[in-house]
């Protein structure tokens, strides 16, 4: 074809995105074409990875936080070796294929994250680079630096429009990531149009005053360019960096490159044949990829394993200096919490007075802190009322950070070994950040905030579960019990839109055991997110000698009190704080010869997984008389207490006075309770 290696590489990047979106009549083909030679540079000149390995430890992590661009990664991880087949990219977007319309974490080889909602994956990389800082900094010792590898993103115009890029952005020129590198694609199109319509900020500006390290590149096609702005943004140590590269959508479209109907369209038939003869490709056949092309990608191979093998050597002899590290290490990656790591954990005597489960859930967690070294977390600037802050554990900082003596929530020593990440008033942020730790591998994270707050972060919560990764929220001030903050902080729909996102466990514990029974499950399931919702206001501790145990909450719900005067004629259904108002009313009916049954349901997730026997045993089919108490949204209890049932709830915002006080205006006390129980008894007696 007459041209060099490098531009016969490209343009093959380029034609079989072409190709693909084309086959499947559907996709973006816009972005592929003009960031191709970007691509190119990046993983045949910089990235570390190992096609035959996709998981190997110390590979450079690559984002595609512009998900849209799907088959520009795709064509990358086919032509270098993975595990991922032309036939695979034949069948772009089609049902049951490893090629989906945006990137699927666990779908496809090599792809590090779901993306697609944009500035996602922006974040997702501020909190993969977090990942290895830290562990760098734990295990890394002179002249064995086995953890040692960076952090790209590839992002887009509205992946730096989105307000959760701006907060991950800032935290990350705060704590000097050097070692997250992105890459801008900056081709002045969106979707609907030109930047020039929403978007003329000056974006490098905007960084620098981040404090990242900013660079630009005018020729998106200059790869040589593009490779010393890398070295340059790699040889960086306290800055991320951020290297804008003007690029062409659509490049080479004689008709269509420059313009916004290249975003999302395939180019059609007649364009892609003009864009072909335009770049000198042949037009025929389709999914052309040139023998020489393929061996130039295909080195990739044999340089990964080389890379690996080093490494391992490496590992090899870091094990015989270093071999108690060696042992953590090994703890840490294999994602088990250690033997005896619950030991710790108190048992809550019982107590009327009581405590609250948030203060109750602090107390766990630093109980088992120092004997879960994955842990690693933070709040959205709300430690001293999440209880959240892990004492003596150190905060995650850049070790030369300035101010050391500024006041804080957290004790301990400064630097990137510290367990407790800062996320300032950034919810989303910490969301997403939180997803590309545990994306990363090694660590456990969480993020609380108030449950209300829990809004901020719902596409960063969406997206952990639909990944099925392993991250812990711990929700707080869950109910109007909250108090004199008012409407504005009192979530009233928000268990009900938690427990619609699907694989994602609610927890909402009745008292302090129920929440260290909360905390095991948390750290030890495996499938998806954990959400922990906890209590402002003191709870009383149920006496278990009296009630039955807490270890019930694993099953979801479980009889916690049964009527001893005979089979149960109503049954009462609570979570969280709520669920002593359920016994006092029980005890209440009890003495007036009402045989009533009290279940605790903390998580109708875990309880909807056990087998339909106990389900039955717990919710007997034929005791229709049912009540449910809980403060919050009544959407959704229907489906235990049937239509002959009663949902105690509040299906309105709250109001700003004390919580005892609003508990009591807004009927959860135990005799509205056996008020209403007896109403629905009178109705079945009639």
């Amino acid at each position: 074809m007459g041209i060099d290696i490098d531009s016969l590489c490209i343009n093959t990047i380029r034609m079989l995105s072409i190709d693909t979106v084309q086959e499947a009549n559907s996709g973006h083909p816009g972005m592929p074409m003009g960031a191709a030679p970007m691509a190119y540079v990046l993983w045949t000149r910089f990235l570390k990875y190992n096609p035959h390995n996709p998981v190997w430890y110390d590979r450079d992590r690559f984002i595609l936080s512009a998900g849209h661009g799907s088959p520009l990664l795709y064509s990358m991880l086919y032509l270098t070796g993975y595990d991922l087949s032309l036939e695979e990219i034949k069948r772009f977007r089609q049902w049951g294929s490893k090629t989906p319309g945006h990137p699927e974490y666990g779908e496809t080889p090599g792809v590090e994250s779901t993306t697609g909602p944009l500035g996602q994956g922006f974040a997702n990389g501020v909190g993969m680079a977090i990942a290895e800082r830290f562990l760098a900094s734990k295990f890394n010792r002179p002249g064995y630096e086995i953890v040692d590898h960076y952090t790209y993103a590839m992002v887009s115009d509205g992946d730096l429009m989105e307000g959760v890029a701006s907060e991950a952005a800032s935290l990350a020129g705060h704590l000097r990531l050097g070692r997250l590198i992105c890459l801008y694609d900056n081709n002045h199109i969106t979707l609907s149009g030109e930047t020039r319509l929403t978007f003329t900020e000056d974006v490098c500006k905007r960084f620098e005053a981040y404090g990242w390290h900013v660079q630009s590149v005018e020729d998106g096609n200059d790869i040589e360019a593009i490779s010393k702005a890398i070295i340059a943004a790699r040889s960086e140590a306290i800055r991320p960096s951020l290297i804008s590269v003007r690029t062409h959508i659509g490049y080479g479209s004689p008709h269509k490159q420059d313009t916004f109907e290249v975003h999302g369209s395939p180019l059609g038939s007649e364009e892609v044949i003009a864009t072909k003869k335009n770049l000198g490709w042949p037009i025929e056949p389709k999914f052309y990829i040139p023998e020489d092309a393929l061996a130039q990608f295909k080195k990739a191979l044999d340089k990964g394993m080389q890379l690996e093998a080093a490494w391992k050597a490496k590992m090899s002899l870091y094990e015989k200096a270093y071999p108690k590290l060696m042992n953590e290490w090994d703890q840490m990656m294999s994602a088990k919490p250690p033997d005896g790591w619950d030991r710790g954990i108190p048992v809550f005597p019982p107590d009327p007075k009581g405590i609250a489960t948030r203060s109750a859930c602090g107390q766990i967690m630093n109980a088992t802190a120092s004997q879960l070294p994955s842990l690693i977390g933070g709040s959205g600037d709300l430690n001293p009322s999440t209880y959240t802050a892990l004492n003596g554990l150190g905060n995650f900082q850049h070790p030369h950070s300035e101010g050391r003596e500024v006041q804080g929530a957290v004790s301990g020593e400064w630097g990137y070994g510290g367990v407790n990440i800062a996320f300032g008033v950034r919810e989303h942020a910490m969301g997403s950040i939180v997803n590309g730790i545990a994306l990363h591998g090694g660590l456990l994270p969480f993020g609380s905030t108030f449950l209300v707050f829990s809004d901020y972060m719902r596409p960063a919560i969406r997206l952990a579960a639909l990944m099925k990764i392993h991250v812990i929220y711990v929700f707080t001030h869950d109910s109007v019990g909250l108090g004199e903050d008012g409407p504005t902080h009192q979530p009233i729909e928000h268990l009900s839109s938690l427990r619609a996102i699907p694989n994602l466990i609610v927890l909402r514990p009745a008292d302090a055991n129920e929440t260290a029974e909360a905390w095991k499950i948390a750290i030890q399931h495996k499938n998806g997110p954990v959400a922990i919702t906890l209590a402002r206001q003191k709870v009383p501790v149920i006496d278990r000698g009296k009630f039955s145990q807490a270890v019930g909450l694993r099953k979801g719900a479980y009889i916690l009190a049964d009527s001893a005067l005979g089979k149960p004629e109503i049954i009462l259904i609570a979570t969280g704080s709520e669920v002593y108002l359920a016994l006092e009313a029980h005890e209440k009916m009890q003495a007036e010869g009402i045989r009533s049954r009290v279940v605790s349901i903390p998580s109708w997730e875990l309880f909807e997984e056990q087998p339909e026997e106990y389900r039955n045993e717990v919710l007997p089919p034929d005791i229709k008389t049912r009540i449910s108490i809980e403060a919050g949204s009544t959407h959704g209890w229907h489906k235990y207490v049937g239509l002959k049932g009663a949902a105690i709830g509040i299906d309105h915002f709250g109001d700003s006075a004390a919580g005892e006080v609003l508990f009591k205006k807004f009927g959860f006390t135990s005799e509205n309770i056996l008020n209403r129980a007896k109403t629905l008894l009178a109705k079945k007696k009639g």
